[in-house]
């Protein structure tokens, strides 16, 4: 299965979209559960890119 920058991006957005709703059903207050989909946000960002950028270094070495 080859990958592109749109079936990235909707995996991506499919596991961000299960992990929120999993947040915001849990019993905790929404103060903190917008700093905890934060923290998930650039922490899943941040692995995407690192991953991508793991991918180019493979596939040219």
């Amino acid at each position: 299965m080859e990958l592109d920058a749109p079936k990235t991006a909707v995996a991506f957005l499919v596991l961000f979209g299960v992990l929120a709703v999993g947040t915001i059903m849990s019993p905790m207050q929404m103060s903190t559960v917008m700093m905890v989909l934060g923290g998930l946000l650039v922490f899943g960002v941040v692995t995407l890119l690192l991953g991508v950028k793991h991918g180019e270094y493979r596939a040219s070495h």
